[in-house]
């Protein structure tokens, strides 16, 4: 199915969500909270739409794999679809305008939401469910490029992610920290991964930044089929000037054996956060963390990145709140 299809597909299903009651007993978009105690029973069956991100990332195959197990675990109370978006700017945009009832977000975009700064002009509406696996930034230039640094990307072609997404907004921070302007001093390609990719085998784009999971399968593609043409780019020493902006952004490093290179790449990274409204239907809220817990097996076999989800780590989402009904679920899950 083309990608303008599978987007088309799933906001028909949850715009039309209510218009469903006759096929099988009522069936509505998530409700809003009304207050009082928070039992994580939910009353009708009731639709999630999901905002993912690029169809090779990481937040699209565990966001299926997520909507997939929903109705199974929720005892067929809360039927999940996922859809390919830009990711997370568009996923919060989107999210608190109603298109979707829960998003994935990287964690310094989130927290910009909720602050009122970066891509938005004011305070966003919305509160975390919990945080989830760490995104990996991975900067990638060709070798006949004669980049190995960020500041050496002057004048070329470079894919800074698809439009209003987090790799958007983190490559953009990144090529300013090194000191060139997005707008002027590179080509800058906002482009999808598959495209980026597409583009980096054929040498129209001279390197790319992808902020991702792992492993994330358009990477993996990368480098399974150009890999003697292609290398990962060192961003570590931008990172002082990357806490400038954020907190957020932390030291890590890609183990080589996940695209099996020669040596692990230091890089930086920032946590992942799984966002909604904060009027969610509390029990509903309650519901998604319970799922998510229960399903945990299930989205590892969809994406090994889904390993990193804690409960050690769920509660960690400052600035951005916890939703009252994540809140309840934590705690009934033993989160500390």
């Amino acid at each position: 199915m083309r990608r303008s299809a599978r987007i088309c597909a799933a906001a028909l299903v949850v715009g039309l969500g209510v218009a469903l009651a006759g096929c099988g007993g009522r069936q509505d978009v998530a409700g809003t909270d009304t207050g009082g105690d928070v039992s994580c029973e939910v009353a009708n069956e009731t639709r999630i739409g999901i905002a993912t991100g690029n169809s090779t990332g990481v937040y699209f195959a565990l966001g299926n794999a997520y909507a997939a197990q929903l109705s199974d675990a929720t005892n067929g109370k809360i039927k999940g679809t996922a859809a390919e978006t830009g990711a997370s700017v568009q996923n919060i945009q989107q999210l608190v305008g109603g298109t979707y009832q829960l998003a994935f977000s990287l964690a310094d975009t989130a927290a910009d939401a909720v602050q009122g700064k970066g891509s938005f002009t004011g305070p966003q509406p919305v509160r975390a469910l919990a945080r989830i696996y760490t995104n990996y930034t991975q900067v990638i230039a060709r070798k006949d490029a004669g980049i190995t640094s960020v500041a050496d990307m002057r004048g070329k072609a470079v894919s800074t992610g698809s439009p209003r997404s987090g790799t958007e907004v983190i490559a953009n921070r990144l090529l300013q920290s090194a000191g060139l302007d997005p707008a002027k001093d590179v080509k800058a390609q906002r482009l999808d991964l598959q495209k980026t990719v597409d583009g980096m085998k054929d040498g129209s784009i001279d390197a790319l930044f992808w902020s991702g999971g792992l492993p994330t399968p358009g990477i993996t593609d990368l480098f399974t089929t150009a890999k003697d043409q292609v290398a990962f780019v060192d961003i570590s020493p931008l990172l002082p000037e990357m806490n400038k902006i954020s907190p957020a952004y932390e030291e890590g490093a890609i183990p080589a054996a996940t695209y099996a290179l020669p040596a692990d790449a230091k890089t930086i990274v920032v946590p992942n956060l799984l966002l909604v409204k904060e009027d969610l239907d509390a029990n509903v809220a309650c519901a998604l963390i319970k799922a998510l817990f229960d399903r945990k097996p299930q989205l590892e076999q969809a994406n090994a990145a889904a390993k990193e989800i804690s409960l050690d780590k769920a509660r960690q989402t400052d600035p951005v709140e916890l939703h009252r009904g994540a809140d309840k679920a934590l705690t009934d899950l033993g989160a500390k």
